[in-house]
């Protein structure tokens, strides 16, 4: 299964305590881009494609995150400053699990990921799924 996500990537980063046990993201680009992936996932760029199954068992996973390129980056420069990739998996994991691509994201047994700059598309992610053993 391949989703491709379009939006600004962001991190699911920590949470604050607002009183009486309530906690919020502190970050208010997370909720945005969860949404996005949540979308995505339930609603494929392919009109041709049937809704998915969830996937059960384990499975494994490449995404790439396509970053905004800042202007004053140079010409072969690659994302590395923040977002960190780690928390762009778990804010992207936890929106997939929402939708239901899966059980669990514990049941992810292998994970590729990277981030480049969004040069020749527009910023997003591209995240392919595969039930393990399969191709």
């Amino acid at each position: 299964m391949t989703i491709i996500v379009h939006g600004t990537p962001a991190p699911q980063g920590s949470k604050r305590h607002v009183g009486r046990g309530v906690m919020i993201e502190s970050s208010k680009k997370v909720k945005p881009w969860r949404e996005a992936v949540k979308w995505a996932a339930l609603a494929p760029d392919d009109v041709t494609l049937r809704p998915h199954e969830k996937l059960i068992g384990p499975v494994r996973v490449h995404v790439t995150f396509y970053m905004p390129k800042p202007k004053s980056a140079k010409k072969n420069a690659v994302p590395d400053k923040k977002p960190d990739i780690d928390k762009l998996i778990r804010s992207t994991f936890d929106a997939l699990t929402e939708a239901g691509i899966w059980e669990d994201d514990s049941r992810v047994t292998y994970l590729s990921a990277c981030k480049e700059y969004a040069e020749q598309r527009a910023p997003g992610a591209l995240i392919t799924v595969t039930k393990w053993g399969e191709i």
